[in-house]
Formats: C-alpha cells, structure tokens, sequence
C-alpha cells in the first residue's frame, strides 16, 4: 500500500494557477538578489527569504512580490527564471502548466517586449525539450497599475503574440480596482483568440466574480473563493462549469482566509462547483503544488482515487489541445490503476 504523499508526488498533474515571477525558487531569487546586491531589499541568503515572505496581509505581499519583480533585470534574467519554473514543474510530474506572467512589469523595467517574449519562448521550447513540460502562458493585467497597464499588456500580446499565449488574465489586489473598467481590453482579447482568467473573488465578494463573469468573460475564475458566500453564484457556477481555481495556502497566507480550517474549498465542492488546485506563488508561501494537493486532500477528506480525480479535474479545466488533454488523462488513469492505494 503507498501512502498518500508518495501518491501524490507521482501522480501526472497540470498546473493552471501559478505565476511566473512568483515560481521564483529560493535558490533563484538569491542568486538574481545578489547579481543586484546593494539595489534590492531582497535577501542574497536564501536561508533569510522565508522572513523576507512573511506577509502581513495582501497589501504587504505585493510590496514584496514587486521587489521580487525588481530583480529581473534583462532577457537573461528572464530565462533563467521561466526554464528553472520548467525544471522545478517536471520534478513534481506536471506535464502541463498555464504560467501566468505579468510582461508589463518587465516592460516599464526596461526589458523590450520583443526580447521579454524572445525569452519566455525560448525557454518554453529548451523545457519541453528537456522536460517534457507544456508550457503555456496567460498575459496578465498589473490591476494595481490600472488602465495604461492593461493597453500596455494587450499591445504586447497581440503585437508580439507569442507560440505560447493563450490566455488574458487581470490580478494583483481587488480592492478598490473595479472590473468593469478592464472590459473593452478583455473584449479584444477575447476577439483575437485569448482565453478570459482574470482573478477575483480573493480578497473581495461575490460581486467581484460576479462582474468578471459579467464584463469579463470569465471562462475561469482565479481564486473566486468568496462565491461560497453566495448560493445563487454557486448554482451559476456550477450549472454553467465555470471552474475556480483554488490556493488554499496562499489564501491562508495573504489574510485572505483566516485558517486553513475555515477554508471554503469544501463548500465549493459540495455545491458542485468546478474546482482545480493551484500553487499560486509557491516559493513565496512555502508551499508547492504536491503540498497543496496534500493540503486539498485533508480539507476534503479524500484519499488517492479522488486525488487522481483533482488531477483530472485540472486537465480537463485547462486550455491543451483534445490531444495532449486525452493523452495526459489516460496518464493519470494508468497512474491511479497501476499504484497500489
């Protein structure tokens, strides 16, 4: 019999809520802090980085994530960060990841758009290569950086256009950030062929996921933890399988939930509503995508048939052609039928 962990860690699983900057590793971050020594309040230690990403609460964790940012300076920088992402995705069997990316963070840095996309892409084709890792990648919205910001990040995504965009997305915080004014830049995305992800629900109410569904065209939803408060968006959601996709330990992390133990993942799949698990910002919040499936199993009570079913879950929510989708489930199923539970 294996136990749950050991399942876990060798079950084929996709990844479809992780950023980009945020999959930093220790390792990583230390080693672009101290290429910038003296310039970055980033700790050079990587012992010293789990206080640096101690965070008060929302606020604070984009203060830090945007010094983090600060730290990938120019296209190398870049690459280092998108292949180390691949390698550490392929240690945890993930054959299919959405990574979130943020380019006008880079841009308004000072890295060329046409060299950022250069990088990523570059790095997407050598992880496949060596990995065997589908990389794919939703451009998204800075939404405390406000309306510039999103003109800024539909120009490079349908400029550049890079192989692997397939989706537009719209984070950082939701307080005081509306959605309903990122409308007509969603319109076009979604007109030239992008996928609608923006985050919501996080750290504001239903009305958030709501507007996203409504002005948005949200076909997943970020996060969206909060429609647990509201029955008449569960019984949307669920009638019209919209998925969530679910964080625990960054929502515990970021103040947005309490406790682990008051986390509504449960109540959201009670209600039927489509869920994947996610990492989020996994260096950040000490966490990673295997833990988080641990962490999903208690919350749930599940045990490894239902895990494979998690697994299942987020590649069927995913954007991957039919091809890889079917081959990459009859993976999991072969998993789950060949391990002894």
């Amino acid at each position: 019999m294996i136990d749950l962990t050991t399942f876990i860690a060798g079950l084929p699983k996709a990844e479809l809520h992780v950023h980009h900057v945020g999959s930093a590793s220790p390792r990583i971050v230390a080693e672009l802090a101290a290429r910038h020594e003296g310039r970055s309040p980033v700790p050079a230690d990587p012992a010293a980085l789990a206080d640096y990403f101690a965070f008060r609460d929302f606020a604070h964790f984009i203060e830090v994530y945007l010094s983090v940012v600060d730290l990938i300076r120019d296209a190398d920088d870049v690459w280092l960060l998108t292949y180390e992402i691949g390698r550490e995705l392929a240690r945890q069997q993930v054959r299919y990841a959405e990574l979130t990316i943020t380019p006008y963070s880079h841009v308004r840095r000072g890295i060329p758009a046409p060299e950022f996309c250069a990088a990523i892409e570059d790095a997407r084709r050598r992880i496949e290569a060596d990995f065997g890792v589908l990389l794919r990648w939703c451009f998204d919205i800075p939404g405390e950086a406000g309306l510039p910001a999103a003109e800024e990040t539909l120009r490079i995504a349908l400029e550049e256009r890079p192989d692997g965009l397939i989706s537009f997305g719209l984070g950082g915080p939701e307080i005081g950030v509306p959605r309903p004014p990122f409308k007509p830049f969603f319109d076009r995305a979604r007109a030239a062929g992008l996928r609608s992800v923006p985050h919501a629900g996080e750290t504001t109410g239903p009305e958030t996921i709501w507007s996203a569904l409504r002005d948005l065209g949200a076909e997943r939803i970020g996060h969206g933890i909060s429609a647990a408060a509201d029955p008449r968006l569960l019984e949307h959601l669920a009638e019209h399988a919209v998925p969530l996709e679910v964080c625990p330990t960054s929502n515990v992390r970021t103040r947005a939930v309490a406790t682990m133990q008051e986390h509504p993942l449960a109540a959201l799949v009670a209600a039927g509503v489509p869920v994947s698990i996610g990492s989020d910002d996994p260096p950040m919040f000490g966490t990673t995508l295997e833990a988080e499936y641990a962490v999903a199993a208690r919350l749930l009570g599940y045990g490894p048939a239902e895990v494979a079913g998690l697994a299942r879950n987020a590649v069927t929510h995913s954007f991957m052609p039919p091809a890889d989708r079917d081959r990459i489930l009859a993976e999991i199923d072969a998993y789950a039928r060949a391990v002894p539970v």
